[in-house]
């Protein structure tokens, strides 16, 4: 039995769409900096997918068949990653539309810098007020 000219037409059609998206468009190619800073572009895919077909009657032994097929992708940036040379990674967000959930776990790796720079500072402090 001869191939269907829908399953030809579902396949280039996807195949087709593998190639718009794949992991570097969800994660970007790094963007390194003059200063040693890495950015990493991350952004939102979403896409859609339609076919369809239909086999129409003939007086003929020719078979008829009408069909189509469509694809929709849309890609938004959403963040960046912003890797330094110590080490530090942080997420800068580009819409502020996420709940306060999002927003704390994105300040989270910031605040734990914050806070472990300031306890490294402490002790050093109290030491120089024990010398006088």
């Amino acid at each position: 039995m001869a191939e269907h000219p829908i399953k030809s037409l579902m396949d280039i059609t996807m195949e087709k769409i593998r190639q718009m998206v794949d992991s570097n468009t969800i994660i970007g190619n790094p963007i390194s900096m003059p200063d040693g800073i890495t950015v990493l572009p991350v952004s939102k895919v979403t896409f859609g997918f339609a076919s369809g077909g239909s086999d129409l009657p003939t007086k003929t032994t020719k078979d008829l068949f009408g069909g189509g097929s469509g694809a929709g992708v849309t890609i938004s940036p959403v963040a960046f990653l912003v890797i330094q040379p110590g080490g530090n990674v942080r997420l800068m967000q580009l819409s502020d539309t996420s709940n306060n959930i999002d927003r704390a776990l994105g300040l989270m790796p910031e605040m734990m810098d914050k806070i472990t720079a300031l306890v490294k500072k402490q002790p050093k402090e109290t030491s120089e007020e024990n010398k006088e």
